[in-house]
């Protein structure tokens, strides 16, 4: 028979079968999702929440807040700098009232969380938040267009825009609160007509689009004359992002002005203006100069080559080795060829005399040399653009003239999409900043650079505010969070206080209390305690309760809870360690190719994973699977390629994501791949068999989840974000892979980045998706949404800790959440119609309702938490008793499902002399300092009662614990 919570669990689900997504056919290119679609699956979210059993399980957040998620744009109150707002990629929106010493959320549950561009109204006092980032990085999140608050972010109202997926600016009208300006980037993976200069002059009811190029190339920057509000120029970009590759300039890349408010643009960078206007055109980043508005700076993306002579300063380099002849390669003395090995760094086994040798017996060929070099990693790095450089007009943008006359080294490299941002002082039109890795500043109009960001700043800046009133003062957003400068960024404060950490993964350890291991987005891997709280009482002890294990972008986690020393974990594109955490040793363990192979193609993401079985075994994956069996010291290759082979591009594409290992049966394996191959191995990864039978294809498989319960049962989960294609896409195989159904068909269309199943129990399944968590108690065929304390944030992985029974998010945009899952784990079986879960005992103690030892503390007060489950919502009544004594009386709201209720262990003071003489007490029970009365030592029951239905739970509370005697007391 179905337990009662499934049966109505079914009821109210399959009302909203409309909503299912169509599934895939095999051979599809994914479509995007219409806004439309996603407006309806915004919508199913708020029914899965509205008639959750678990809506109510509280989530708590356990940091970490050192470090920062992506920061994309600052608001500063122009009368008071102490007040400001801050916007983050996918961390939502702040405001803080004491200069960034604190934080408070105002944009946690609308349709997404992810921000382009902010905009106040001081006047009106009226917000606006453009949704969607415009930096176009991994893990950008569509918005959905323009939302507006009048009472600071209490409630939002759409205004429209559904379309757009990224915002580059939103500008209001100085002088008229009716009248603003969207730039609209659109889409990020898909093409659209969605993109332009959208104008309203009635408030965001309608809207009229000005400008538009193609539907390449959408609109990434806008800015306003300060003197004149008529006269705005915008920045076009023509960008196309794929899975495996990222075109980030074009011709559609251009500048446009309007001199009557955004009605008609003429482009002002084609021809002959100083301006280039080539295939190499990438982003641009604008500005006026506050104090003289004629001079106008932009900054440019310059994706065109430097000259061959320019790059070239030593005799052996890879442009010689890719055209050179073997009796010419032959010739090179071998100190310039073991210098050129040095230089890229290649392993100690390969040098010039050896390596000769091999090109003589025709082995490998001298253009080996540089094939082994150009991976993914290598290739962001390298490509010898021009990158930065920043142009002047001193005509309102008629004619340009670049600034400086050598490169602007070390400051985007060859990823100049990833920034675009260029500020001037407010009172010298010579002084200005822009933002790359580091953030640097000109006093000489931009002849010569300086770096301003020192320590305690960290890299990879995007938003930057200057004080037009006091020189030198600068509010700096970035990767790491937000800094404050008062002298021209000499020095900086860090205001990081707000749990906005973007993981890519969460593991956790077995030691007690656990650790939980995260891996951030440009942010390396931490480590630290579950039982973390946010405080600031680390800055007077001197450490911060988590610590960095690893830099760059944290990637993958995998601890040897045998000891819970040994931390395999490592940066992007493959490159991990073993780290043993308590000597400090590290060794890099990747495997290498061989001179002569193609390079191995490492996800940004590489999967890693210790086997269950003995964890002395790590599997790990390129796009071939490897296996250790001595914790890293040497690797087997033991597949050949596991996916499609790759596409031409400048992305790593073709790599593997996800590795699962059977806990039933050693050396049962899974390994999935960006481009939607799933392969099983039954001996350990020796040979390996195509399991995508009935899956869609071309999507990412985000993760492949072998069943705890089931030998031959598997979930996986596709993800369409490349496609800017949402559907919730998961599946199950009870034969091995052979045949797959889809399941969670009542999920909102949100891309699914994780599944995993209950360690417990065998019915439970947890989702993670780009808006939230989701929890099925019949194995996926519906899911119900997780809601308290949790915000509509992008949950990238999660981990199931089979000990304390805790589900541990990683979310990208608000760190980690923990939730006690003991009592959901018992819902399945849950026949029940109310219940009480077991009571935690508590000790009596004297100290109860008295003031602290501190004079200013406040009364120690005792609480416990009653977990109860009932079948039908409403007023519960719920009474403490002693045998037939009432001690307590009181009503609570409850909701259908789990419920949470605090209470206090006291008693009404009309019960205790009742209570006195019934245990027989010597001494009379006394109002504490707080005017109440509490429980003492005893056995207790708590009665639930709600309609006709009634259940009870003993409550326990213990005697005083007895401080230990000294020697020679009796």
């Amino acid at each position: 028979m179905k337990s009662l919570p499934l049966i109505l669990l079914l009821s109210f689900t399959l009302v909203a079968s409309h909503l299912t997504a169509q599934k895939l056919k095999v051979n599809d290119v994914p479509a995007a999702t219409s806004a439309t679609d996603r407006w309806q699956g915004f919508l199913q979210r708020q029914r899965l929440m509205e008639n959750s059993l678990v809506k109510n399980l509280p989530f708590r957040n356990i940091g970490p807040t050192i470090m920062s998620g992506r920061v994309v744009d600052l608001e500063v109150d122009p009368q008071d700098p102490t007040h400001f707002y801050v916007a983050y990629a996918s961390g939502g929106l702040w405001e803080t009232k004491n200069e960034g010493a604190s934080f408070s959320p105002l944009f946690d549950n609308e349709i997404v969380m992810t921000i382009g561009d902010i905009a106040v109204d001081w006047t009106e006092k009226i917000l606006y938040v453009g949704t969607g980032e415009n930096n176009s990085s991994r893990s950008s999140y569509s918005g959905y267009g323009l939302f507006k608050s009048t009472d600071n972010g209490q409630s939002w109202s759409h205004l429209g825009l559904p379309e757009s997926h990224h915002i580059g600016r939103v500008i209001v009208h100085p002088d008229n609160p009716k009248m603003l300006w969207v730039a609209v980037l659109g889409p990020l993976y898909s093409s659209s007509e969605s993109s332009g200069v959208y104008r309203t002059v009635d408030g965001g009811v309608s809207w009229e689009k000005t400008l538009y190029v193609d539907k390449k190339s959408g609109i990434v920057e806008l800015i306003l004359n300060p003197r004149n509000p008529d006269e705005l120029i915008a920045a076009a970009w023509q960008k196309d992002r794929k899975a495996w590759n990222f075109e980030e300039s074009g011709k559609g890349s251009a500048m446009f002005k309007s001199t009557d408010g955004g009605i008609t643009w003429l482009n002002i960078s084609s021809g002959d203006n100083g301006f280039p206007d080539t295939e190499g055109t990438g982003r641009i980043g604008l500005a006026y100069a506050p104090s003289n508005p004629e001079i106008v700076y932009a900054i440019l993306d310059n994706q065109d080559r430097r000259d061959e002579d320019e790059k070239e300063t030593h005799t052996v380099t890879k442009n010689l080795l890719r055209n050179t002849t073997i009796d010419a390669f032959l010739a090179l003395t071998n100190n310039e060829l073991n210098d050129f090995l040095d230089r890229e760094n290649f392993p100690d086994e390969y040098n010039a005399v050896d390596i000769k040798e091999d090109v003589k017996s025709g082995k490998v060929k001298p253009q080996d040399l540089v094939s082994y070099l150009e991976d993914a990693n290598s290739l962001l790095f390298d490509t010898p653009v021009k990158g930065a450089e920043v142009y002047r007009s001193d005509n309102g943008g008629e004619t340009w003239k670049k600034t400086h006359a050598d490169y602007i080294d070390a400051l985007v490299f060859s990823y100049g999409y990833y920034f675009g941002q260029i500020r001037v002082d407010g009172q010298n039109p010579d002084i200005l900043y822009t933002m790359g890795v580091p953030l640097i500043k000109s006093t000489d109009g931009g002849s010569t650079w300086s770096i301003t960001d020192m320590e305690n700043v960290h890299a990879d800046h995007h938003a930057l505010w200057v004080n037009p009133s006091r020189p030198g003062h600068l509010i700096n957003g970035n990767d790491g969070g937000v800094n404050i400068s008062y002298d021209f960024g000499e020095t900086w404060v860090k205001c990081n206080s707000t749990a906005v950490g973007q993981l890519y993964t969460v593991n956790a350890d077995m030691a007690e209390p656990y650790n939980v291991y995260a891996g951030l987005q440009d942010n390396g891997v931490w480590k630290g305690p579950s039982n973390y709280t946010y405080s600031r009482s680390w800055l007077e002890e001197g450490k911060y309760p988590y610590e960095r294990l690893m830099g760059g972008d944290g990637m993958q986690v995998v601890i040897d809870t045998r000891t819970n020393d040994l931390v395999y974990t490592g940066y992007q594109f493959g490159n991990y360690f073993r780290i043993n955490t308590s000597t400090g040793d590290q060794k890099y363990i990747t495997p290498k190719h061989k001179l002569g192979e193609a390079p191995l193609r490492w996800n940004w993401q590489s999967p890693i994973l210790l086997s269950s079985h003995n964890q002395d075994i790590v599997y790990f994956g390129s796009n071939k699977f490897h296996r250790s069996m001595n914790q890293g010291e040497d690797f087997e290759t033991l597949s050949d390629d596991l996916t499609l082979g790759g596409k031409k591009g400048d992305v790593a594409y073709g790599t593997l994501t996800s590795i699962t290992e059977s806990p039933i049966r050693f050396g049962l394996l899974y390994a999935g791949s960006d481009d939607g191959l799933i392969h099983m191995s039954k001996d350990a990864g020796q040979t390996w068999e195509k399991v995508t039978t009935g899956l869609p294809t071309n999507l990412w498989v985000s993760r492949v989840s072998a069943s705890g319960h089931a030998e031959g049962r598997v979930y996986a989960s596709l993800n369409g974000y490349r496609w800017d294609h949402f559907d919730a896409l998961i599946y199950s195989s009870d034969d091995y892979g052979k045949t797959w159904t889809q399941i969670g068909l009542d999920l909102p269309k949100e891309p699914v980045n994780v599944i995993k199943e209950d360690p417990e129990n065998e019915n439970i399944l947890y989702v993670g998706t780009d808006h939230g968590a989701y929890v099925s108690l019949d194995r996926g065929q519906t899911f119900m949404a997780f809601a308290e304390g949790l915000p509509a944030v992008a949950v990238h992985d999660l981990v199931i800790h089979p000990r304390d029974k805790d589900l541990i998010l990683g979310t990208h945009g608000r760190s980690i959440y923990v939730a006690d899952i003991e009592s959901l784990q018992q819902l399945p079986g849950l026949n029940d119609h109310v219940k009480v879960f077991p009571i935690s005992e508590k000790n009596f103690s004297e100290r109860w309702g008295t003031k602290g030892s501190w004079h200013w503390d406040g009364y120690n007060e005792p609480k416990t938490v009653i977990e109860t489950y009932v079948s039908n919502g409403g007023t519960a009544t719920l009474d403490i008793s002693m045998d037939s004594l009432t001690l307590k009386s009181w009503t609570a709201e409850l909701d259908r499902g789990l419920n949470y209720i605090e209470y206090d262990f006291t008693l009404d003071s009309s019960q205790v002399k009742d209570l006195q003489m019934k245990l027989e007490l010597e001494n009379t029970l006394e109002a504490r300092d707080n005017g109440k009365y509490y429980l003492p030592a005893g056995e207790y029951t708590l009665t639930l009662a709600t309609g006709e239905l009634k259940t009870s739970a003993p409550l326990k509370v213990n005697p005083p614990r007895e401080a230990p005697k000294r020697k020679g007391s009796e």
